[in-house]
């Protein structure tokens, strides 16, 4: 399979997410373009996870707890070898494989099936507490939403995972500031995720969630001896990677007016030229 840099492989997964939403001519834009460099490092530089592999129980696993990012997550399985694009715009058609949130039934390549907030982080704590029971060396990558932080069973999986030392464990926060009803600060409260974090028994930073070096030197920079579960708060805009849409006050899930289509169009032109795809 062709090698990218973590930056082209991110200017891939925003192309082709974007272009199923263009297709399909609705979806959650917003919340699946801000976690694309994320995806772009953990799935083309950091964890041992491949059409190869994916059967294996100790290779690193992947659990996508804000869901309704599927699309971005759709993509980059795409690019890793999982289906044929003819697929991604099939996402919510009558008979998909790719519905809305993803489900491990449905893809080779989908470790758990999300869509429910808050679920998707327990299962990802389940599943490195259960490699750790096995003696196995995978990690666990999860990314949920600031938005979904305000979910009850969030805060208990954190625990659970700091009180039993998941060391094995790696979560990333997508805060882009913004949830389904409006700014998350004004739905729930501003949160000091690195103060709650720590505080609960984990090692966390914050990082430049558009800059894929920082992403992974984020990653690499933990100490691996300390016994702790890992945080990385990833600073994001909602609809990451398109100005249009990134100052739309209302971004988490479009129904494309013409208007928006023609920023689509603009923006897919100029990734066409680019990347040198149709």
């Amino acid at each position: 399979m062709k090698q990218y840099s973590n930056d082209q492989f991110s200017k891939l997964i925003r192309y082709y997410t974007t272009n199923t939403f263009r297709k399909v001519g609705f979806g959650h834009l917003g919340p699946s373009l801000s976690i694309v460099e994320v995806l772009s490092v953990l799935f083309n530089d950091v964890m041992d996870f491949s059409l190869e592999n994916y059967k294996e129980t100790s290779r690193d696993w992947f659990v996508l707890s804000k869901g309704h990012g599927g699309p971005a997550y759709y993509a980059t399985l795409m690019l890793k070898g999982f289906f044929e694009e003819e697929v991604l715009y099939t996402l919510n058609q009558n008979g998909t494989t790719l519905p809305s949130h993803p489900d491990r039934n449905l893809i080779h390549g989908v470790d758990a099936t999300t869509g429910s907030l808050g679920q998707g982080l327990s299962q990802a704590v389940g599943i490195a507490k259960g490699l750790k029971i096995q003696n196995l060396d995978g990690k666990v990558y999860a990314i949920i939403g600031d938005g979904e932080f305000n979910e009850g069973q969030i805060f208990e999986a954190l625990t659970f995972a700091a009180s039993q030392k998941l060391d094995n464990l790696v979560v990333f926060i997508d805060d882009n500031k913004k949830q389904l009803d409006g700014p998350t600060e004004e739905i729930s409260v501003r949160y000091d995720f690195e103060k709650i974090l720590s505080g609960i028994g984990f090692d966390v930073k914050t990082v430049d969630g558009k800059d894929e070096t920082a992403i992974k030197e984020g990653i690499l920079s933990f100490d691996e001896h300390n016994q702790r579960p890992k945080c990385i708060v990833l600073d994001t805009i909602k609809a990451q990677g398109i100005t249009y849409f990134e100052e739309m006050d209302d971004n988490h899930h479009i129904r494309f007016s013409d208007q928006d289509l023609e920023a689509l169009d603009a923006f897919l032109d100029v990734c066409r030229k680019e990347l040198d795809v149709k």
